[in-house]
């Protein structure tokens, strides 16, 4: 196992970005993509989404057109990592994209948005104590996406549950920023804020998607409490 995959098992492992919100309606959504095809029904506001959870995706329907649709957060984990396992609880963070885990699912037929508003990092107070650090526009009328990967995946997630064929997802990360390298100084989500970024991973070959994969302006965020 090399470091590159095993900083990717952000679930297995902890560490990361493993909770976030989406409290953006629908009609925010087809008001910034009007040809999109909403097949989620009645969504409401998602205050806490944690792994495993259905969360909207915007992905690329098979008639060309885009389509919001729910899926689980936790991609499918490599092979190395189930090793004497029962259930593939999933891969929530993706960083090393050169890795052949990740190559399969890096054309636009597997590429996704992910509507976000605040994503939260795990932190320390002075006292030691952890708490959860939560992130969001500065501008609260800006909309983010994480730019992710999704895919239909038949795996057991829980025991309880056996084997069930479902539609996972998981996003990128990189580099933090200088705002959110002060909690967490590894690793960010990738988030997309403008429509050409969003245009761009949805449609253009990888080696121009891949050029997203990089901190947002710190600018644009500000640390809020959860």
């Amino acid at each position: 196992m090399s470091l590159d995959d095993s900083a990717d098992l952000r679930w297995q492992g902890g560490g990361m970005c493993n909770l976030y919100s989406a409290t953006t309606n629908q009609e925010a959504v087809r008001r910034l993509f009007p040809k999109i095809s909403d097949r989620v029904g009645n969504l409401p506001a998602l205050a806490t989404i944690y792994p495993d959870q259905e969360a909207p995706i915007i992905r690329n329907g098979t008639a060309g057109e885009l389509e919001l649709v729910m899926a689980r957060w936790g991609m499918p984990s490599p092979a190395f990592a189930l090793e004497g396992k029962k259930t593939d609880r999933g891969v929530t963070n993706i960083r090393n994209t050169a890795s052949p885990h990740w190559r399969r699912w890096l054309g636009v037929e597997n590429r996704c948005l992910v509507p976000v508003t605040a994503f939260a990092e795990p932190a320390r107070d002075a006292d030691g104590k952890s708490r959860k650090q939560w992130f969001a526009a500065v501008d609260p009328d800006q909309p983010m996406f994480f730019a992710g990967l999704w895919t239909r995946w038949t795996s057991v997630r829980k025991l309880a549950e056996g084997e069930v064929t479902a539609d996972l997802y998981g996003f990128l990360t990189t580099e933090p920023n200088d705002l959110v390298r002060q909690v967490h100084p590894k690793a960010m989500p990738v988030i997309l804020t403008e429509p050409m970024e969003w245009d761009i991973w949805m449609t253009a070959p990888w080696v121009g998607a891949k050029a997203l994969q990089l901190p947002l302006d710190e600018g644009k965020l500000e640390a809020v409490d959860g």
